[in-house]
Protein backbone atom coordinates (compact mmCIF):
# COMPACT_ATOMS: atom_id res chain seq x y z
CA UNK A 1 0.00 0.00 0.00
CA UNK A 2 2.83 2.38 0.85
CA UNK A 3 4.52 1.72 -2.50
CA UNK A 4 1.33 2.65 -4.32
CA UNK A 5 1.22 5.98 -2.48
CA UNK A 6 4.84 6.67 -3.44
CA UNK A 7 4.08 6.09 -7.12
CA UNK A 8 0.93 8.20 -6.86
CA UNK A 9 2.99 10.99 -5.33
CA UNK A 10 5.49 10.84 -8.20
CA UNK A 11 2.74 11.23 -10.78
CA UNK A 12 1.04 13.98 -8.77
CA UNK A 13 4.27 15.94 -8.52
CA UNK A 14 4.87 15.66 -12.27
CA UNK A 15 1.34 16.96 -12.94
CA UNK A 16 1.76 19.73 -10.36
CA UNK A 17 5.00 20.83 -12.06
CA UNK A 18 3.21 21.27 -15.39
CA UNK A 19 0.31 23.09 -13.72
CA UNK A 20 2.72 25.40 -11.90
CA UNK A 21 4.47 26.31 -15.14
CA UNK A 22 1.14 27.15 -16.78
CA UNK A 23 -0.09 29.26 -13.85
CA UNK A 24 3.15 31.23 -13.51
CA UNK A 25 3.34 31.60 -17.30
CA UNK A 26 -0.09 33.26 -17.41
CA UNK A 27 0.69 35.43 -14.34
CA UNK A 28 3.97 36.68 -15.80
CA UNK A 29 2.43 37.40 -19.21
CA UNK A 30 -0.38 39.37 -17.55
CA UNK A 31 2.03 41.35 -15.35
CA UNK A 32 4.56 42.21 -18.08
CA UNK A 33 1.82 43.00 -20.63
CA UNK A 34 0.06 45.32 -18.15
CA UNK A 35 3.31 47.15 -17.46
CA UNK A 36 3.85 47.48 -21.22
CA UNK A 37 0.38 48.91 -21.80
CA UNK A 38 0.85 51.39 -18.99
CA UNK A 39 4.22 52.67 -20.14
CA UNK A 40 3.66 52.55 -23.91
CA UNK A 41 0.10 51.70 -25.06
CA UNK A 42 1.00 52.04 -28.73
CA UNK A 43 3.62 49.29 -28.35
CA UNK A 44 1.38 46.75 -26.60
CA UNK A 45 1.97 44.01 -29.18
CA UNK A 46 5.73 44.51 -28.86
CA UNK A 47 5.52 44.19 -25.06
CA UNK A 48 3.35 41.09 -25.36
CA UNK A 49 5.98 39.51 -27.61
CA UNK A 50 8.75 40.45 -25.18
CA UNK A 51 6.71 39.06 -22.30
CA UNK A 52 6.30 35.74 -24.10
CA UNK A 53 9.99 35.50 -24.93
CA UNK A 54 11.17 36.44 -21.43
CA UNK A 55 8.77 34.01 -19.77
CA UNK A 56 9.61 31.09 -22.07
CA UNK A 57 13.34 31.66 -21.61
CA UNK A 58 12.97 31.87 -17.85
CA UNK A 59 10.89 28.68 -17.71
CA UNK A 60 13.53 26.88 -19.77
CA UNK A 61 16.34 28.13 -17.55
CA UNK A 62 14.37 27.33 -14.39
CA UNK A 63 13.70 23.77 -15.47
CA UNK A 64 17.25 23.00 -16.57
CA UNK A 65 19.34 25.14 -14.22
CA UNK A 66 17.05 25.95 -11.31
CA UNK A 67 19.02 23.76 -8.93
CA UNK A 68 22.23 25.72 -9.60
CA UNK A 69 20.38 28.99 -9.05
CA UNK A 70 18.96 27.76 -5.73
CA UNK A 71 22.32 26.40 -4.52
CA UNK A 72 24.05 29.71 -5.29
CA UNK A 73 21.29 31.67 -3.57
CA UNK A 74 22.05 29.92 -0.25
CA UNK A 75 25.85 30.00 -0.72
CA UNK A 76 26.12 26.21 -0.83
CA UNK A 77 29.57 24.80 -1.62
CA UNK A 78 30.55 21.31 -2.83
CA UNK A 79 31.27 18.94 0.04
CA UNK A 80 34.99 18.48 0.70
CA UNK A 81 35.98 14.95 -0.33
CA UNK A 82 38.40 14.68 2.59
CA UNK A 83 36.88 16.68 5.43
CA UNK A 84 33.27 15.69 4.69
CA UNK A 85 33.73 12.20 3.27
CA UNK A 86 31.45 10.87 6.01
CA UNK A 87 28.58 12.93 4.62
CA UNK A 88 29.33 11.90 1.04
CA UNK A 89 29.44 8.21 2.00
CA UNK A 90 26.13 8.52 3.88
CA UNK A 91 24.44 10.09 0.85
CA UNK A 92 25.85 7.46 -1.52
CA UNK A 93 24.81 4.60 0.76
CA UNK A 94 21.23 5.81 1.05
CA UNK A 95 21.07 6.49 -2.69
CA UNK A 96 21.91 2.83 -3.30
CA UNK A 97 19.23 1.77 -0.79
CA UNK A 98 16.70 3.97 -2.61
CA UNK A 99 17.72 2.67 -6.04
CA UNK A 100 18.85 6.12 -7.19
CA UNK A 101 21.96 7.63 -8.74
CA UNK A 102 24.05 9.34 -6.07
CA UNK A 103 23.12 13.06 -5.97
CA UNK A 104 25.76 15.76 -5.75
CA UNK A 105 26.51 16.79 -2.18
CA UNK A 106 26.81 20.39 -0.92
CA UNK A 107 27.38 22.08 2.43
CA UNK A 108 25.95 25.39 3.67
CA UNK A 109 28.14 27.03 6.31
CA UNK A 110 25.54 27.81 8.97
CA UNK A 111 25.21 26.87 12.66
CA UNK A 112 21.50 26.10 12.08
CA UNK A 113 20.57 22.46 11.51
CA UNK A 114 18.88 22.01 8.14
CA UNK A 115 19.06 20.37 4.71
CA UNK A 116 17.30 20.30 1.36
CA UNK A 117 17.28 18.50 -1.98
CA UNK A 118 16.95 20.14 -5.38
CA UNK A 119 17.10 19.27 -9.08
CA UNK A 120 14.87 18.54 -12.07
CA UNK A 121 14.77 14.73 -11.65
CA UNK A 122 16.50 11.88 -9.77
CA UNK A 123 19.29 11.79 -12.38
CA UNK A 124 20.10 15.48 -11.89
CA UNK A 125 19.71 16.00 -8.15
CA UNK A 126 21.69 17.59 -5.33
CA UNK A 127 21.49 17.42 -1.55
CA UNK A 128 22.73 20.30 0.63
CA UNK A 129 23.16 20.17 4.40
CA UNK A 130 24.27 22.81 6.87
CA UNK A 131 27.54 22.54 8.76
CA UNK A 132 25.50 22.75 11.95
CA UNK A 133 23.64 19.58 11.00
CA UNK A 134 26.92 17.72 10.44
CA UNK A 135 28.35 18.87 13.75
CA UNK A 136 25.34 18.19 16.00
CA UNK A 137 23.71 15.02 14.68
CA UNK A 138 24.96 11.48 15.26
CA UNK A 139 25.09 8.85 12.52
CA UNK A 140 21.52 7.53 12.79
CA UNK A 141 20.09 11.06 13.03
CA UNK A 142 22.03 12.22 9.97
CA UNK A 143 20.88 9.15 8.04
CA UNK A 144 17.29 9.96 8.96
CA UNK A 145 17.54 13.49 7.56
CA UNK A 146 19.36 12.38 4.40
CA UNK A 147 16.77 9.62 3.93
CA UNK A 148 14.03 12.25 4.09
CA UNK A 149 15.71 14.32 1.37
CA UNK A 150 16.33 11.18 -0.71
CA UNK A 151 12.58 10.60 -0.65
CA UNK A 152 11.96 14.07 -2.09
CA UNK A 153 14.30 13.12 -4.93
CA UNK A 154 12.63 9.76 -5.56
CA UNK A 155 9.11 11.23 -5.48
CA UNK A 156 9.95 14.14 -7.83
CA UNK A 157 9.19 16.65 -5.07
CA UNK A 158 12.45 18.36 -6.04
CA UNK A 159 11.28 19.32 -9.54
CA UNK A 160 8.15 21.03 -8.30
CA UNK A 161 9.86 22.69 -5.32
CA UNK A 162 12.76 24.00 -7.44
CA UNK A 163 10.37 25.42 -10.06
CA UNK A 164 8.45 27.18 -7.28
CA UNK A 165 11.64 28.75 -5.93
CA UNK A 166 12.90 30.10 -9.26
CA UNK A 167 9.70 30.97 -11.12
CA UNK A 168 8.04 32.70 -8.18
CA UNK A 169 11.29 34.57 -7.64
CA UNK A 170 10.92 36.15 -11.08
CA UNK A 171 7.34 37.20 -10.33
CA UNK A 172 8.53 38.87 -7.12
CA UNK A 173 11.38 40.70 -8.90
CA UNK A 174 9.18 42.07 -11.69
CA UNK A 175 6.48 43.05 -9.20
CA UNK A 176 8.99 44.88 -7.03
CA UNK A 177 10.37 46.81 -10.01
CA UNK A 178 6.87 47.83 -11.05
CA UNK A 179 5.83 49.03 -7.58
CA UNK A 180 9.05 51.03 -7.18
CA UNK A 181 8.54 52.67 -10.58
CA UNK A 182 5.02 53.69 -9.55
CA UNK A 183 6.26 55.31 -6.36
CA UNK A 184 8.97 57.14 -8.29
CA UNK A 185 6.39 58.51 -10.73
CA UNK A 186 7.46 56.46 -13.73
CA UNK A 187 5.32 55.29 -16.62
CA UNK A 188 3.09 56.97 -19.11
CA UNK A 189 0.25 58.18 -16.93
CA UNK A 190 -0.80 61.25 -18.91
CA UNK A 191 -4.57 61.27 -18.49
CA UNK A 192 -4.99 63.07 -21.82
CA UNK A 193 -3.73 59.95 -23.60
CA UNK A 194 -5.49 57.34 -21.59
CA UNK A 195 -7.84 58.79 -19.07
CA UNK A 196 -9.75 56.11 -17.20
CA UNK A 197 -8.03 53.28 -19.09
CA UNK A 198 -4.63 54.38 -17.82
CA UNK A 199 -5.95 54.64 -14.26
CA UNK A 200 -7.46 51.16 -14.60
CA UNK A 201 -4.14 49.78 -15.85
CA UNK A 202 -2.32 51.36 -12.92
CA UNK A 203 -4.78 49.74 -10.51
CA UNK A 204 -4.49 46.33 -12.21
CA UNK A 205 -0.71 46.53 -12.30
CA UNK A 206 -0.47 47.49 -8.66
CA UNK A 207 -2.88 44.73 -7.66
CA UNK A 208 -0.83 42.15 -9.56
CA UNK A 209 2.35 43.43 -7.96
CA UNK A 210 0.95 43.64 -4.43
CA UNK A 211 -0.57 40.15 -4.70
CA UNK A 212 2.74 38.65 -5.80
CA UNK A 213 3.98 37.90 -2.24
CA UNK A 214 0.66 36.23 -1.41
CA UNK A 215 0.84 34.31 -4.67
CA UNK A 216 4.34 33.18 -3.68
CA UNK A 217 3.15 31.80 -0.35
CA UNK A 218 0.10 30.13 -1.88
CA UNK A 219 2.26 28.39 -4.46
CA UNK A 220 4.62 27.25 -1.71
CA UNK A 221 1.64 25.97 0.27
CA UNK A 222 0.85 23.69 -2.69
CA UNK A 223 3.87 21.76 -1.47
CA UNK A 224 1.62 20.13 1.07
CA UNK A 225 2.35 18.91 4.54
CA UNK A 226 1.43 15.46 3.30
CA UNK A 227 4.61 15.43 1.23
CA UNK A 228 6.69 16.04 4.33
CA UNK A 229 4.95 13.24 6.20
CA UNK A 230 5.46 10.94 3.20
CA UNK A 231 9.15 11.85 3.06
CA UNK A 232 9.47 11.08 6.79
CA UNK A 233 7.83 7.69 6.24
CA UNK A 234 10.11 6.97 3.30
CA UNK A 235 13.16 7.85 5.40
CA UNK A 236 12.04 5.35 8.04
CA UNK A 237 11.64 2.76 5.27
CA UNK A 238 15.14 3.40 3.89
CA UNK A 239 16.99 3.50 7.21
CA UNK A 240 14.78 0.97 9.05
CA UNK A 241 15.10 3.35 11.99
CA UNK A 242 12.31 5.94 12.48
CA UNK A 243 13.82 6.87 15.85
CA UNK A 244 16.90 8.33 14.13
CA UNK A 245 14.80 10.91 12.28
CA UNK A 246 12.59 11.55 15.32
CA UNK A 247 15.68 12.24 17.43
CA UNK A 248 17.07 14.58 14.75
CA UNK A 249 13.80 16.54 14.74
CA UNK A 250 13.94 16.85 18.54
CA UNK A 251 17.43 18.31 18.41
CA UNK A 252 16.44 20.72 15.65
CA UNK A 253 13.35 21.84 17.59
CA UNK A 254 15.46 22.56 20.66
CA UNK A 255 18.40 24.26 18.93
CA UNK A 256 17.32 26.03 15.75
CA UNK A 257 16.49 29.73 15.93
CA UNK A 258 14.70 29.99 12.57
CA UNK A 259 17.01 32.81 11.50
CA UNK A 260 18.88 31.43 8.49
CA UNK A 261 19.73 34.06 5.91
CA UNK A 262 17.71 32.62 3.05
CA UNK A 263 15.01 34.04 0.81
CA UNK A 264 11.37 33.21 1.49
CA UNK A 265 11.26 32.00 -2.12
CA UNK A 266 13.43 28.97 -1.23
CA UNK A 267 12.36 28.37 2.39
CA UNK A 268 9.92 25.61 1.40
CA UNK A 269 12.82 23.50 0.10
CA UNK A 270 14.34 22.93 3.53
CA UNK A 271 13.92 19.98 5.90
CA UNK A 272 12.44 22.35 8.48
CA UNK A 273 11.39 25.97 7.98
CA UNK A 274 14.65 27.98 8.05
CA UNK A 275 12.94 31.31 8.75
CA UNK A 276 10.12 32.46 10.97
CA UNK A 277 7.61 34.90 9.52
CA UNK A 278 4.14 36.24 10.27
CA UNK A 279 2.74 34.33 7.27
CA UNK A 280 3.78 30.92 8.61
CA UNK A 281 0.53 30.33 10.47
CA UNK A 282 -1.50 30.92 7.29
CA UNK A 283 0.71 29.37 4.60
CA UNK A 284 2.94 26.91 6.45
CA UNK A 285 4.55 24.36 4.11
CA UNK A 286 5.97 22.25 6.95
CA UNK A 287 3.99 20.27 9.50
CA UNK A 288 4.63 21.06 13.19
CA UNK A 289 7.78 19.28 14.33
CA UNK A 290 5.95 17.82 17.33
CA UNK A 291 3.45 16.07 15.05
CA UNK A 292 6.19 14.70 12.84
CA UNK A 293 7.96 13.25 15.87
CA UNK A 294 4.74 11.71 17.13
CA UNK A 295 3.99 10.05 13.78
CA UNK A 296 7.52 8.65 13.50
CA UNK A 297 7.44 7.20 17.01
CA UNK A 298 4.10 5.53 16.30
CA UNK A 299 5.63 3.48 13.47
Amino acid sequence: MEKTSFYDQMERNKRDSILLILVVFVFLIALIFTIGLLYSPESSFFFLTIALIITLIHIFVSYNYGDSIVLRSVNARPADERKEIYLINTVEGLAIAAGLSAPKVYVIDSPEMNAFATGKDPQHASIAVTSGLLQKLNRSELEGVIGHEMSHIRNYDIRFATLVAVLIGLVAIISNIFVRSMWLGGGNRDERKGGGIVILLVIVGILLAVLAPVFTRLAQAMISRRREYLADASSAELTRNPEGLASALEKIRNVNTGKMQVSEAVSHLFFVDPTKSALDSLFATHPPIEKRIKVLRSM
